[in-house]
């Protein structure tokens, strides 16, 4: 019993100096973010708050969108007592992310992972400023990978991360660490009427994000210019056209100055496939669209009536 007894606190003490290695290395880089309205005067009145994680030593600041959006004014506080006035660098409510910008450098910053080796049962850390209580740190462990959630403009969020490391809203934003030290995640949502599950954007995801935000402000998708909706297609023409999927997205509506129209895309026409990729549903096209570079032309399988037809078609920036 001795032995197992030693044993037991031999592994407390390798788990707990991971989290305090981990939380050393990262908390002086989480930042916490407050938001100001303006209310008929000149100041701005507080009207909510967030975190955020430093992910370059210039000062630029990862967060949530939801947490920043619509602000007029949003300061950051670092760990060490140091107040700054942030600059909204772009946003991107379809993944619900947001960079920032204070005018500093030589801050401390934290090393993004790839999300891609996370594995389910896998230690993180979530780290953030909830309510204005610095470097609150809550341990779990990646409870399943590859959820989906819906982000405010409705957009399929993909990959999501869920995990059991506890949250409290100020933690949105927030960066969900691996025993590395390395950020695999942005804290983004938790389920309220739930005990013990959070949900994270994932660093692939972010790092994609974050690279468009700096570069244009904004993260640029194609637009085709179309209505439509998931449905399934004909047993008997999967069959005989020898199609790899059962589903596929109908249009209901063509734009009629958009780029679909423009390449004699139809109403009723079944879209099953762009760029060699299946097109199963709404979120496949919304995904593709949003990897495929724009102005770029794209060639599209669609089912008319029983024939199939192939077009070419330039998807136009989504504004």
């Amino acid at each position: 019993m001795g032995g197992e007894g030693a044993r037991d606190e031999e592994l407390l003490d390798a788990y707990s100096r991971t989290v305090i290695a981990t939380v050393e290395s990262v908390a002086p880089a989480v930042v916490s973010i407050t938001m100001g309205r303006r209310n008929g005067t000149q100041d701005a009145v507080p009207s909510g708050s967030g975190s955020g994680v430093l992910f370059a030593p210039d000062g630029y600041i990862i967060t949530n969108s939801h947490v920043v959006h619509g602000a007029e004014r949003i300061e950051v506080r670092l760990l060490d007592g140091n107040h700054y006035q942030a600059e909204l660098t772009g946003e991107d409510p379809a993944t619900d992310l947001a960079v920032l910008h204070v005018p500093a450098s030589n801050l401390p910053f934290a090393q993004i992972g790839d999300s891609r080796d996370l594995r389910p049962g896998q230690l993180v850390v979530a780290i953030g400023n909830p309510l204005g209580f610095d470097s609150t740190v809550s341990a779990g462990v990646v409870s399943a990978l590859g959820r989906s959630l819906r982000s405010q403009d409705g957009r399929l969020i993909e990959n999501i991360i869920q995990h059991s490391a506890p949250l409290n809203p100020g933690n949105s934003g927030g960066p969900l660490v691996d025993s590395r030290a390395r950020v695999v995640g942005i804290n983004t949502a938790i389920i309220m009427s739930a005990q013990g599950i959070g949900f994270a954007v994932p660093s692939r995801t972010a790092s994609f994000v974050v690279s468009q935000l700096m570069a244009h402000g904004r993260v640029l998708r194609g637009y085709l210019g179309i209505m439509g909706s998931t449905r399934a297609i004909d047993r008997r023409l999967v069959l005989h056209h020898r199609l790899g999927a059962g589903n596929a997205v109908i249009v209901m509506s063509v734009d009629p100055g958009g780029p679909a129209a423009q390449s004699d895309i139809r109403a009723q026409d079944v879209i099953l496939g762009m760029g060699g990729n299946d097109i199963e549903s709404i979120d496949d096209m919304h995904r593709f669209l949003t990897e495929w570079p724009v102005n770029i032309p794209v060639e599209i399988v669609i089912l008319r009536g029983t024939e199939l037809v192939k077009k070419v078609v330039t998807p136009s920036e989504l504004k």
